[in-house]
């Protein structure tokens, strides 16, 4: 294998439904959703909301500006000034269930997009008074999921059938793969400002966002997306923290990849 191939890893997919199928038993296996805003403290509970004379909803507290991916796939339609909750972004999944974010800033989809999982469908708001904020008292990101009967229920009673990301077997074969790169960007996303899909193909965004987190290891290049030896050296001064003892040469391997691949296959990362 090549060290271009290497780099690059393989474009595989991991044949995801687009928008998810219901499955019969447990809702915990019904949408093809994950949860998109893990990386964030949850501010107000399913719970809090009941008892605040809401319908139900998580609350994420993110910074103004903050890109709301999709939970899944499906079909964009945005409704400005939602009453109480502002600016809200609903996608409709091909199984007639309905993710809703509330509270927006900004819309970045024309109503009947269609939109991949992962894909960025706004930016979060809720500063107070702030156009689209809603009610809101704080910026933040609601999020709920509607069945196809109306009704709202709680998203994190209703992942998996595909939702969330598997584990890279890159920890054990040393050979970065589409899952792997899967799992970086969306530590990217969560950490790193990334804004483009969950696709596993890394490209000059996924390395740009990259470089950006690799400052914290070292990097002082410029935020280019363009992986070089510094670059790539600062990515196995993290592997080392992870298992790697090899050289920091800026030439990755297998067991700088394998190092690497420990740290993204934490859960956090999921």
């Amino acid at each position: 294998m090549s060290r271009r191939t290497l780099l690059r890893g393989s474009v595989t997919t991991l044949g995801l439904a687009a928008g998810g199928v219901l499955f019969s038993g447990s809702p915990a296996l019904a949408l093809d959703i994950y949860n998109p805003f893990s990386g964030y403290p949850m501010t107000g509970n399913w719970q809090d909301h009941l008892n605040s004379g809401s319908l139900g909803g998580l609350d994420y507290g993110m910074a103004v500006g903050t890109a709301l991916p999709a939970a899944g796939a499906g079909v964009v339609t945005n409704i400005p000034d939602n009453g109480t909750g502002g600016h809200t972004v609903t996608i409709t999944h091909s199984d007639g269930y309905r993710t809703q974010y509330m509270h927006l800033s900004q819309f970045l989809l024309a109503n009947g997009t269609s939109v991949g999982k992962g894909g960025t469908v706004g930016l979060s708001g809720g500063a107070v008074g702030a156009p689209g904020s809603g009610s809101s008292t704080g910026p933040h990101v609601h999020w709920h999921l509607i069945t196809p009967g109306g009704t709202r229920v709680n998203p994190l009673n209703y992942l998996g059938g595909g939702g969330g990301l598997p584990k890279s077997t890159t920890e054990q074969d040393g050979i970065p793969g589409s899952v792997m790169w899967k799992r970086t960007q969306n530590w990217l996303r969560i950490e790193s400002g990334y804004t483009g899909p969950i696709d596993g193909v890394p490209g000059t965004n996924t390395y740009a966002a990259l470089q950006r987190n690799m400052g914290t290891w070292g990097y002082t290049g410029p935020i280019d997306g363009v992986m070089g030896p510094n670059s790539w050296s600062a990515v196995q001064r993290l592997a080392a923290a992870h298992g790697y003892t090899g050289p920091i040469d800026g030439v990755m391997g297998p067991n700088s990849w394998r190092g690497f691949s420990r740290f993204i296959n934490q859960d956090r990362w999921d």
